[in-house]
């Protein structure tokens, strides 16, 4: 199955598979379960200016973007991780509105190719 994406690349999870499919499902369908939960926690953490659960949340976020080879969001979530941990908020929300149109833009090619498995 040979997908042109813009957001993620399957290798990894085709290597760690092994080309097992019901494994690559369970790993899109928590990776589509998490995204929203981490949007909407990293925006809240920000409001309420608590910088280290900011911090964590780009971390773990950070984590899951990175088993779909999503580098460059990888990076921006630890960006915005070592700024909370550094305090310094005022670029977070432009970096947190890059990351979030990335990650709603992985979930859309993840649920697509997950019903063509």
């Amino acid at each position: 199955m040979s997908e042109n994406f813009k957001y993620i690349n399957l290798g990894y999870i085709e290597e760690i598979s092994g080309g097992d499919k019901d494994f690559k499902k369970e790993l899109i369908q928590i990776f589509l379960k998490q995204v929203p939960e981490f949007i909407a926690n990293m925006h809240q953490f920000l409001s309420e200016e608590e910088k280290n659960d900011l911090a964590k949340e780009a971390h773990t976020a950070k984590s899951s973007a990175l088993i779909f080879s999503m580098e460059e969001t990888g990076k921006t979530l630890k960006r915005i991780q070592l700024l909370a941990e550094n305090n310094q908020i005022d670029p977070i929300p432009g970096l947190l509105s890059q990351v979030e149109e990335e990650l709603n833009g992985a979930t859309k090619e993840l649920a697509s190719y997950l019903n063509d498995l």
